[in-house]
């Protein structure tokens, strides 16, 4: 994309890098602007390099791009050890010297000064010469002590970046007259103009300038966990109960934060063993719940989840994947968790998973994955990860112009629990063998006159009660797998979750799951621009699996990579288990560095099939069974 700004703000934990963006990012998307967002920050409460990356432009953006083209670098107040002999090197520096890698030739930078000195990076100069950047230095520091205080240094840096973009500050004003009051308003807003009226008067070098776009209908700024807390609610969900964790941790706080606004309660527990439990009892009674967390939290959710399915109570749990195993990275993106969400706890799975790609998805498929619970009785897990839960994009603010669907599902009123079948105890046959052909029996709720059953994590006689009698096990274990393929007879005929780009006729194909699906469209686009014949797949529902449309879209080319971010291609791997005849169309193209994938390491993997170039180095390339 030829007419974007890429702007990238970088400093240290508690600098107020990531308040700094948003507002930003606002500011440009109410100037007219398409506006994506990618966050990288350590796994440290203060210190430590962090950026945030905004990409806009006039027409929809949906990935990260290829490097950035303007860096303000406001290096890092909280650096431990401002030496570079020290063991994590030169931190004060790193918000300078880290980010020139993959600045684009002819990029800008803007760095504070007083905080950084440029000739302590040995080959600055030579670089800045070679890739044709334009530096302009400024004591970014000195400004925000002079007027204010030295966080206001990041104020400065946005009057100086309007200005060198030559963009005007109505709508930056404007947010901060809506965040700001007072001393501190008045403070900020004479920093920003001071900033950009010293800047407008230096001679630039640059040819960098501010796009211009406008909207058709109004926009909001959302990401990933915004839309599955949103979406929960207006699905009904009126219990939320965990324990904090990267990046989980969003969508359990914005639930916290508004479930009291609707009636509803948040519980934050000892652990995820007593979280997962804990909804499954709120569900039990009657309430929409759900729960969640991140990889070696959601661990401890196994025996819980276990015993949602053998109980056949709904609940939604929510898993937001990060590098690991064990502690691993936690504020980094990966896509490991696959194989241990699919078949984590003991037993035959009867588990709904679904994998959103972007912010849209993220809202429709956490209300799909409510109604899927409620309407057949086991759990539905959301997975997403720390590169979705956190960036930020904008969406039609009538996107959201939803009904709230507050219905249990398969819940019995008493008069339908009054005809309904009854064991000669009295006890109400909640587990019956025979109740239809989706494998659905419908529920009473505790209290409810003649609902009375035994709920047991053991295999059970339709009323609940302990058996292990052949006969009733398999009846019992062949009615609950039949919700599976009613699941997937519904979604096939009533529109299913897979998102499709590029022509439908294409002699190749690339397959992606979740949070990668914006990155590998860019680079469907560009790859056919550039003559290929290519069609992409984002797939959204991973158990049940889209069989019967994976396989006509595997039927349909010659050739087919995997995209996705782990070591092991796992979601390849579950195509191959299911699909194993299109094995040997199937290449991989793996990252699992802690980044997420850029649309050029996607041309290249997807060139390695066609051309046999090498891929990008940050990327590895497996090749389809028995090449």
């Amino acid at each position: 994309m030829k007419e974007e700004l890429v702007w990238r703000i970088a400093g240290g934990s508690g600098d107020g890098i990531d308040s700094t963006s948003q507002n930003f990012t606002r500011a440009l998307m109410r100037s007219g602007l398409h506006v994506f967002t990618h966050r990288h920050y350590p796994s440290r409460i203060r210190g430590g390099h962090t950026y945030v990356e905004v990409r806009a432009a006039p027409e929809p953006v949906r990935s990260r791009g290829d490097g950035y083209n303007f860096l303000l670098a406001l290096g890092d107040s909280f650096a431990r050890n401002p030496k570079e002999e020290a063991y994590y090197g030169n931190e004060e520096l790193k918000p300078l010297s880290e980010n020139l890698d993959e600045l684009r030739e002819g990029g800008v930078i803007v760095y504070d000064e007083g905080l950084l000195d440029a000739s302590e990076i040995p080959d600055f100069e030579e670089r800045v010469e070679e890739n044709d950047w334009h530096v302009y230095p400024l004591d970014l520091r000195a400004r925000a002590r002079e007027k204010g205080r030295e966080v206001m240094r990041n104020t400065a840096g946005v009057g100086a970046t309007a200005a060198l973009l030559e963009y005007d500050l109505e709508h930056v004003e404007s947010l901060m007259e809506d965040a700001m009051s007072g001393e501190v308003f008045d403070t900020n807003l004479e920093i920003l103009r001071d900033a950009y009226e010293d800047v407008s008067e230096m001679e630039f070098t640059h040819d960098l300038r501010m796009p211009e776009g406008s909207h058709d209908a109004e926009q909001v700024l959302l990401s990933g966990s915004n839309a599955i807390a949103y979406a929960s609610l207006d699905a009904g969900c009126r219990f939320i109960s965990g324990y904090p964790m990267t990046p989980w941790t969003e969508v359990f706080t914005l639930m916290s934060q508004y479930l009291p606004e609707v009636g509803g309660i948040s519980e934050q527990v000892e652990d995820e063993i007593a979280a997962a439990a804990l909804a499954l009892g709120a569900s039990h009674a009657g309430v929409k719940a759900m729960s969640g967390s991140s990889g070696g939290g959601f661990a401890l959710m196994s025996e819980p989840l276990g015993l949602a399915e053998m109980t056949e109570t709904p609940v939604v749990l929510l898993e937001a994947m990060r590098a690991g195993p064990s502690t691993g990275m936690p504020t980094k993106p990966e896509q490991g968790d696959l194989e241990h969400i699919l078949y984590t706890s003991q037993g035959d799975s009867t588990r709904v998973v679904l994998a959103p790609g972007n912010v849209s998805e993220a809202y429709d498929q956490t209300r799909t994955a409510f109604r899927l619970a409620y309407d057949y009785h086991l759990p539905a897990i959301l997975v997403h990860d720390q590169k979705l839960s956190g960036e930020l994009r904008n969406v039609d603010e009538s996107f959201f112009d939803r009904e709230p669907s507050p219905d249990l599902g398969a819940t019995l009123t008493e008069d339908e629990i009054a005809e309904a079948a009854h064991h000669a105890s009295g006890k109400f046959q909640r587990y019956r063998y025979d109740p239809g052909d989706d494998g659905v029996s419908p529920r009473s709720l505790p209290g409810q006159k003649g609902g009375r059953y035994l709920a047991a994590g053991n295999e059970h006689t339709p009323e609940g009660h302990i058996s292990e009698d052949p006969d009733n096990r398999v009846a019992q274990v062949d009615r609950r797998l039949r919700k599976l393929e009613a699941i997937r007879e519904e979604l096939d005929e009533g529109g299913t979750h897979q998102t499709y780009r590029g022509p439908e006729d294409a002699d190749y194909g690339i397959l992606t799951w979740g949070s990668q699906q914006g990155t590998v469209f860019e680079a469907v686009d560009r790859l056919n621009d550039e003559g290929h014949s290519v069609r992409a797949v984002g797939v959204s529902e991973l158990m049940p699996l889209a069989e019967t449309e994976l396989a006509e879209f595997l039927s349909s080319v010659d050739d087919a990579l995997v995209v996705e971010m782990n070591a092991t291609g796992q979601f390849r791997g579950l195509v191959q288990r299911e699909l194993g005849r299109f094995g040997p169309k199937m290449n991989s193209l793996l990252k699992y560095n802690g980044n997420p994938f850029e649309p050029y390491e996607v041309v290249e993997g997807f060139e390695t099939i066609i051309q046999g170039d090498e891929p990008a180095p940050t990327t590895r390339f497996v090749p389809a069974a028995g090449d």
